[in-house]
């Protein structure tokens, strides 16, 4: 589409009707209706990743699941611990 000319963005009643839109149009069609966006971006944060034995990471599975929390942050918790117990 030419500069400056851009397509008349429909009305949408819900999340998913404007998803399947731009799942199949071309976002660059509209790009003059959209509303300018500012955001801040954290890149001081890290994440690390370790490999860990088959069988350690099924039992860290089981007992996550059990629990019912995520396995990474059960992992964060004994870590946690443990570096304590060593200070």
């Amino acid at each position: 589409m030419a500069k400056g000319k851009s397509k008349s963005m429909p009305k949408f009643i819900s999340l998913d009707e404007l998803v399947k839109f731009f799942e199949t149009s071309d976002m660059g069609d509209y790009i003059d209706q959209l509303p300018e966006v500012h955001f801040d971006v954290d890149i001081k944060k890290r994440t690390n990743l370790f490999a860990l034995d088959e069988d350690l990471a099924r039992g860290v599975i089981a007992i996550a699941q059990a629990k019912g929390v995520p396995s990474e942050g059960l992992v964060n918790v004994w870590l946690r611990e443990k570096l304590l117990e060593q200070t």
